[in-house]
């Protein structure tokens, strides 16, 4: 019977190894070429990174509306800690002060031994006036029963402040915290937009972000003059001032949560403009929209508060002519817009 033997094995070598090595690395670089073409962004078209620089803008002014609210509520909070602390400090006066008095009274009584009270009559010279000391020793008790009761009744208004002040300093670190996570928000859709932006041509920078010129003089009487060219009247002397105000910052650049006198978020514009108008408006837009009398768009005059997008979180100063002046983005500084440069989504009349 013939011997079973194992098939020998042929050895790559020469031509056959070469080919092997060689579908190997072409393998391998047609790997890492599909691989590297994965990781890679994709080139957006001026348009599209338009889209999304818009996009980052109004979350990042929603963040900012919420900074500023939150800034402003942790602010309150803080005055509100001064002011206890500084009136438990004025009690811890006053009660340390009572304390001392009690103190000398005690120190003298003690100093006097505490006779036994019949004893005293008894060895006193003239009785009748030892009765008389007596009944006055008497009320003096009285007087420092009461300081007593003072002194403890103050205890407890000094506590109850404290405990009030632990309870306002626990808010403003969780407002703090709050702030900052705000902050961050902003900042990291600012600086994505920035990066977007930077990957354009100048043109195309010019072409999203428009004309930073601001369309307008910056004097008040230009601002006169464009409201009876429009054709408009504001809706009284305040709404007049507050638009001339809004003309002599044009120009100005943006900055999130600022409120003047040399740069704006679009709230602390509208705020700046009418507090030099004398009347005093709440700092966040979704605030701002319920400080007046709400009005159509047909009915829009001057001075009038425009609100944008469905989370009410850009405001402008309405000039007239389907225009306004507001504070828009980071890319552009405060000017003149058309109305419908964004989704309207109400008016408010605060004259």
């Amino acid at each position: 019977m013939a011997a079973h033997r194992k098939p020998r094995q042929r050895s790559l070598g020469g031509n056959t190894a070469r080919t092997a090595v060689t579908l190997a690395l072409a393998g391998a670089a047609t790997a890492t070429a599909f691989e590297g073409t994965g990781n890679a962004e994709p080139q957006l078209t001026p348009a599209q990174v338009k889209a999304k620089v818009d996009k980052l803008y109004q979350e990042a002014e929603t963040a900012t509306q919420r900074y500023d609210g939150a800034k402003e509520r942790t602010e309150a909070t803080q005055r509100r800690l001064n002011s206890l602390q500084d009136e438990a400090a004025r009690r811890q006066q006053r009660l340390n002060t009572a304390r001392d008095a009690l103190g000398s009274v005690a120190a003298a009584q003690y100093r006097d031994g505490a006779i036994d009270p019949s004893w005293q009559l008894a060895l006193s010279s003239d009785p009748d006036r030892y009765l008389d000391g007596a009944a006055l020793a008497e009320r003096v008790d009285d007087r420092q029963a009461e300081a007593v009761a003072r002194v403890r009744e103050q205890l407890r208004e000094i506590e109850q402040l404290r405990g009030a002040a632990r309870v306002e300093l626990k808010s403003l670190r969780s407002r703090q915290a709050e702030v900052r996570r705000h902050k961050q928000t902003v900042t990291a859709k600012l600086a994505e937009a920035r990066r977007l932006l930077a990957r354009l041509t100048p043109p195309e920078r010019t072409w999203i972000t428009g004309d930073a010129a601001g369309h307008a003089s910056r004097s008040a009487s230009d601002a006169r003059a464009a409201l009876a060219q429009a054709g408009s009247v504001p809706s009284g002397p305040r709404a007049a001032a507050a638009v001339a105000y809004a003309y002599q910052k044009l120009g100005s650049p943006y900055v999130w949560g600022a409120t003047g006198p040399n740069a704006f978020d679009c709230s602390g514009l509208v705020q700046a403009a009418y507090r030099s108008a004398g009347i005093s408006l709440p700092r966040t837009t979704y605030a701002q929209i319920n400080a007046g009398r709400r009005v159509s768009r047909s009915q829009l005059q001057p001075g009038d508060l425009v609100f944008f997008y469905s989370g009410i979180s850009h405001v402008g100063i309405y000039i007239g002519a389907g225009r306004m002046i507001h504070a828009p983005n980071p890319s552009a500084p405060v000017r003149v817009a058309p109305v419908d440069e964004m989704p309207f989504a109400g008016a408010t009349r605060v004259t």
